[in-house]
C-alpha cells in the first residue's frame, strides 16, 4: 500500500537518527541543522508474530511480513509557513504523508547543539505546531472565499456543508489550536478529507530521551505528557541513540541480552512501528500454504473484494467470494485441510468487512 508516515521536528532532535533505526535506507545523521534536505524514504517490516507462527505451521519457501514506508523529513525553523529555511518544501513534503510521527528532544546532551539553545519540548511541539497551523489557516480562508461564492449563487448541499465545516476550522486555527480538534460526524468528516489540512492528519508524539530515561521516562516526557493531553494523539517513549546501538547487533541473543540490561521486553522500534501501523489505520490479514505465507496490509473497514485486489486488481474484478479462517484456528487445528475438516471455514460475499489477522482464500473469475 502506499500509505506513509512523515518523521518531523525541529533540526537535532534525532529525526535521522531514528528513521536508520527503522529503515534500511540510511540517513545522513550530523550535528548541524538542516542534515537532512530532500526527505529519505525507506520501507519498513512490521514485525507480526502471527506470520512467523503462520510460517512454522506451513514451512512455505518464502515468508514475506507486510511493510509500511517512512519518510525522514527536513527540520523545520520558525517561519516555514512564510517560506523561511526549508519551509516550502518541508510543508510540502508533510502534505504527501498520511500521518505524522513528531519527533521531541527529551534529553539534555551539551555535545548536541539545539537551534534554540535549549531543551524544552513542549515549545518545540509549539513551534511546528504553529507553523502547520499558519499553512492550514491560509488554505482555509482561500477555500472559504471559493465556497462562499459558490454558496451564494445557489451551490448544492455538498458545497453548502463544505462552506459550514471550513468556518469551524477557520475558527479553531486562529485560537492557535490544530485542525483534528474539530468534532465532526462520519459523513462531515469524509467532506473535510478534501481540504488536505495538515494539522488534520494523525499525529504521534515520539519523545526522544536518553538511555536511562527509556523505561521511566523523566521530566520532559512528563511535560510533553501534560501538553497533549486534550489532543487526539499517541505518544511514545523510545531512546534513539540507544536504539541505533541495538539495531548494530548481529544476533538475536545479543540484542535480547542488551534489552534485558535496560529492563526492556522488546526494540522502541517495533513498539513505534505498531503505533504508526495502528495511526494509519491499517490491519493484516494473511495468505499462506506450502509456497509463502504473506501479510497484507488493508485499511480497516475494507471489504472483501477490495482486500482481494490488494493481491492483485484480477482478484477484485472477478471476484466470486471469500474463504475465511480465524487464526486462532488454524493455530489450534493446524491446517487448512484441519480447518476444512472441521467446519471452521467461512464463505463470505462482496459484502464481509475482513478482520484483522484473517487467513484469506480469495475465489475469483476474470
Amino acid at each position: 500500500m502506499a500509505l506513509k508516515c512523515g518523521i518531523v521536528g525541529l533540526p537535532n532532535v534525532g529525526k535521522s537518527t531514528l528513521f536508520n533505526c527503522l529503515s534500511s535506507a540510511k540517513a545522513q545523521s550530523a550535528n548541524f541543522p538542516f542534515c537532512t534536505i530532500e526527505p529519505n524514504i525507506g520501507v519498513i517490516t512490521v514485525p507480526d508474530p502471527r506470520l512467523i507462527k503462520l510460517a512454522e505451521i506451513d514451512k512455505p519457501k518464502k515468508v514475506i511480513p507486510t511493510t509500511i514506508e517512512i519518510v525522514d523529513i527536513a527540520g523545520l525553523v520558525k517561519g516555514a509557513s512564510k517560506g523561511e529555511g526549508l519551509g516550502n518544501q518541508f510543508l510540502g513534503n508533510i502534505r504527501e504523508t498520511d500521518a505524522i510521527l513528531h519527533v521531541l528532544r527529551c534529553f539534555e546532551n551539551d555535545n548536541i547543539t539545539h537551534v534554540d539553545g535549549s531543551v524544552n519540548p513542549v515549545r518545540d511541539k509549539e513551534i511546528l505546531d504553529i507553523e502547520l497551523q499558519l499553512k492550514d489557516l491560509e488554505t482555509i480562508e482561500n477555500r472559504i472565499d471559493k465556497l462562499e461564492k459558490q454558496a451564494k449563487h445557489g451551490s448544492d448541499h455538498k458545497t453548502k456543508r463544505m462552506y459550514e465545516i471550513a468556518l469551524k476550522y477557520k475558527s479553531v486555527l486562529e485560537k492557535g489550536l490544530s485542525a483534528r480538534t474539530v468534532k465532526l460526524d462520519e459523513e462531515d468528516t469524509k467532506l473535510a478529507r478534501e481540504f488536505f489540512l495538515l494539522t488534520n492528519k494523525p499525529v504521534m508524539y515520539v519523545c526522544n530521551v536518553d538511555e536511562a530515561s527509556a523505561k521511566t521516562g523523566n521530566k520532559f516526557v512528563e511535560a510533553v505528557k501534560e501538553s497533549v493531553k486534550d489532543e487526539n494523539a499517541e505518544m511514545l517513549v523510545i531512546a534513539a541513540a540507544t536504539e541505533a546501538d541495538i539495531a548494530e547487533l548481529e544476533t538475536y541473543e545479543e540484542k535480547q541480552m542488551f534489552l534485558d540490561e535496560l529492563g526492556l521486553d522488546e526494540p522502541g522500534v517495533n513498539k513505534l512501528i505498531h503505533h504508526a501501523y495502528h495511526l494509519l489505520n491499517l490491519k493484516t490479514y494473511f495468505t499462506t500454504g506450502p509456497d509463502e505465507s504473506r501479510a497484507w496490509t488493508f485499511t480497516q473497514g475494507t471489504k472483501a473484494p477490495q482486500a482481494a485486489g490488494i493481491i492483485h486488481s484480477d482478484f477484485e474484478r472477478g471476484f466470486i467470494r471469500a474463504e475465511v479462517i480465524k487464526y486462532d484456528d488454524y493455530v489450534t487445528l493446524g491446517s487448512e485441510h484441519a480447518c476444512r475438516n472441521a467446519g471452521k471455514i467461512a464463505i463470505e460475499g462482496k459484502d464481509y468487512v475482513v478482520q484483522d489477522g484473517d487467513i484469506m482464500h480469495f475465489r475469483f473469475n476474470v
